[in-house]
């Protein structure tokens, strides 16, 4: 648990029940902070709201800070229709959720791994609410649809989605205590990115009911992967011949963060990027994996906050 006050809250979003965290400037204190935009953190795979304690910590002395946890993760509902997880609809739900939190003003959207699926296109096409982007190891869907369909290491890299597709996912996740989940986070030099009372918290949160479920939901939702080579196409599974690079153009400034040992995503995704978002800048840390955020925190949030300030 980070060392700041953090309240815990619950808002119905279209009768989804979801769960936050949020902090806020101590008013005692000499801030700016009611010129400051409130700063909405999107955690991704098979992470929940603590994925962001590091900034959580840092940005709520003089921010306004809120962490959900997505729609099938911890304490957040978990519908069971399979296509409230496809995009359009949870980039339509979260646009309600910004709304409902934002208290009026815009916000500095904060999105890693499904939080960044989520938040490029919400940002395109809802970017009345939101200020400025900050994605940390979230492929664009545009660069990373033409990836997928050009570079075969991008299609190596994307195979553990199969598995997660498989009827035996669940299985796979939940057994020798989520060891495939603990193994999976791991630092660019191979040390773990969960000590050992951070791996008890995730732990506890894997292990709430629906939750394994919940979150294999979003990759039984993916409309386009690209099969293997000795694997019949079907309506998510398709030959790369058959994906279409959607065009999905951000306009609000956006700032990337990207650690280029990332296991899940080839750093060729950066590519172009300015064809899709023209108002972008990159920060590359040659030496950080996939799990930026906890592997370089101090750095991270010093390039947010520069960031905000400009």
């Amino acid at each position: 648990m980070p060392a700041m006050s953090l309240t815990s809250h619950y808002i119905d979003i279209e009768g989804v029940n979801i769960h936050y965290v949020s902090a806020e400037p101590d008013l005692n204190k000499k801030t700016t902070s009611n010129n400051k935009p409130t700063l909405v953190f999107l955690h991704g795979f098979p992470e929940y709201w603590q994925a962001w304690q590091h900034q959580l910590s840092y940005f709520s002395d003089n921010y306004r800070v809120i962490a959900p946890d997505l729609p099938g993760y911890n304490l957040s509902d978990k519908p069971d229709d399979i296509s409230f997880y496809q995009v359009p609809n949870l980039i339509n739900f979260f646009s309600k959720f910004i709304a409902a939190v934002s208290q009026n003003q815009k916000v500095l959207l904060v999105a890693h791994d499904w939080g960044g699926a989520i938040a490029w296109p919400l940002a395109a096409f809802y970017s009345q609410y939101i200020d400025k982007l900050v994605i940390l190891n979230a492929a664009h869907p545009s660069t990373f649809t033409r990836e997928m369909i050009n570079n075969p290491l991008q299609r190596n890299k994307s195979d553990y989605i199969h598995q997660l597709i498989d009827l035996n996912a669940e299985d796979l996740l939940q057994a020798n205590n989520y060891q495939y989940l603990c193994e999976k986070m791991l630092f660019a030099d191979g040390s773990a990115v969960l000590n050992a009372d951070t791996k008890a918290n995730y732990i506890a949160a894997w292990q709430q009911t629906g939750v394994i479920n919940g979150m294999l939901q979003y990759y039984r939702a993916m409309p386009q992967l690209a099969a293997k080579s000795d694997e019949k196409a079907n309506q998510q599974v398709k030959h790369v011949s058959e994906m279409k690079i959607p065009n999905i153009r951000v306009n609000v400034p956006t700032l990337i963060l990207w650690g280029e040992q990332d296991e899940a995503f080839v750093v060729e995704n950066l590519n172009n990027l300015e064809q899709y978002v023209p108002n972008c800048t990159i920060k590359r840390f040659k030496d950080a994996s996939h799990w930026l955020m906890h592997e370089k925190s101090a750095q991270i949030n010093i390039a947010i906050e520069n960031f905000i300030n400009t």
